[in-house]
């Protein structure tokens, strides 16, 4: 709150009356103490340390000998991620975006950066970034490099499709995936260099791809794998191969590390369109506690599902998401393509289908997404079940109308129980 001083001037209250800035960089950090007194006249100490450890730990020795507990620092790459590590046990530290701390052009050195940063933290005006605790930190870590894996993979394979279609083979125009079992008995017997037999082909298709035999040998007659080409198919293969057997690895790793949120996964996902696995990805995002987010509404806006405000001379301006939630994003997107096709429980297909008449199929699919995050909000800050208020049963299937019924007459009978009266049901009477 901003305080009134004489001669009729605001200025901001200061909330922190001994902190620190730091200016981060690859090889050295530049730290400002800014210490202020009860006259409100702020004194500065400046230092410079390397960011091996021992210089590290030698700047957490000097913030604490000076009584300096709070330290704002800028979010620079991955390179404050060491010097957070070494300084969270002992001390506060806020991780801010650079652009609340960015400083005014022309007026920029390492040392005046770090000075103009404590300025602004000492009247707590940067907001913090959100840091979960270390064991979200090393889930997050996982699942970041798996989604990076996948996209490698996915890479791969478009890489391979591009193959068969330079060397005439349509595969990938009649089998709806050109890595399955059947597609891929075929391409390794077309690049065993065997000459080409169409009845052998035919024997190759399992299951439902026997129907599709006759076009299947249509789309491969005729067909020419030069050597380049033959080399590149089978490189593809092997490393997506690689690839899929790293990612097990990593989803072996990741399910070890949730353990400890096997109640939170398992009511994520009762919610249509979340699986155990999309649950712990979103837990290793978002972490468990939500008390650290504001509201629903500002967990999704840190995610990216919701507009930006753009309003100038009184006019708003339209514009898109924000581009936040690189990782989570897509993840809840995904899972609300999910929860649109549920016939078990229709709920957000009926949500899906009332926005898309109206705002077309992408904003109704990140609308939707909103909606999932919000239900795991509310559900991992109260530890409840997915129960949205807001459900027409008259579309439920009567399988699930009838489970909902039952869990209804079962909270109903706890609650007069609680008020002391008995309940005896009807067999019993």
């Amino acid at each position: 709150m901003p305080a009134f001083l004489k001669g009729g001037f605001f200025m901001l209250r200061i909330v922190h009356y001994n902190c620190a800035g730091m200016d981060v960089h690859k090889k050295f950090i530049a730290v400002c103490i800014a210490s202020t007194d009860f006259k409100g006249v702020t004194s500065y100490k400046k230092k410079r340390f390397a960011t091996f450890n021992s210089d590290l730990i030698a700047c957490r020795d000097w913030l604490l000998k000076n009584h300096c507990s709070e330290v704002c620092m800028e979010s620079t790459g991955k390179y404050w991620i060491p010097i957070f590590n070494i300084l969270e046990s002992h001390l506060h530290v806020v991780v801010a975006n650079p652009k609340y701390v960015r400083a005014i052009k022309g007026q920029k050195t390492d040392d005046k950066d770090a000075m103009w940063i404590a300025d602004l933290f000492k009247f707590d005006i940067v907001p913090s970034s959100y840091i979960p605790d270390r064991n979200i930190r090393k889930l997050r870590e996982l699942f970041r490099y798996r989604y990076k894996l996948v996209n490698e993979r996915s890479s791969e394979k478009m890489r391979l499709q591009n193959a068969l279609t330079i060397s005439n083979i349509a595969l990938g125009s009649v089998l709806s995936d050109t890595f399955g079992k059947s597609a891929s008995s075929i391409i390794e017997y077309l690049l065993s260099g065997q000459d080409f037999d169409p009845e052998y082909c035919k024997k190759l298709l399992l299951k439902r791809a026997k129907d599709k035999a006759d076009d299947v040998v249509a789309s491969i007659i005729g067909y020419e794998i030069s050597n380049d080409q033959a080399i590149k198919m089978k490189l593809c293969r092997e490393h997506t191969d690689y690839l899929s057997s790293v990612i097990g690895r990593l989803d072996d790793a990741i399910t070890e590390l949730s353990n400890p949120y096997d109640e939170l996964i398992q009511l994520a996902s009762d919610v249509p369109g979340i699986t155990e696995t999309s649950a712990r990805y979103i837990i290793a995002e978002i972490g468990p506690d939500m008390s650290v987010f504001k509201s629903a509404k500002h967990l999704c806006s840190w995610a990216g599902l919701t507009p930006q405000n753009n309003e100038s001379a009184g006019k708003k301006k339209s514009c898109r998401v924000s581009r936040a939630g690189a990782y989570l994003k897509p993840l809840l997107v995904q899972c609300a393509l999910a929860a649109i096709k549920d016939k078990q429980n229709p709920y957000f297909r009926a949500k899906y289908d009332r926005i898309k008449k109206r705002r077309g199929h992408k904003r109704a699919i990140i609308a939707v997404a909103r909606m999932l995050l919000t239900c795991l909000y509310h559900m991992f800050l109260k530890k409840e079940a997915f129960q949205p208020s807001d459900i027409h049963y008259e579309e439920l299937p009567e399988q699930l109308l009838k489970k909902r019924k039952e869990l209804y007459i079962q909270q109903a009978i706890k609650l007069l129980e609680n008020e002391g009266m008995t309940v005896v049901p009807p067999s019993v009477a």
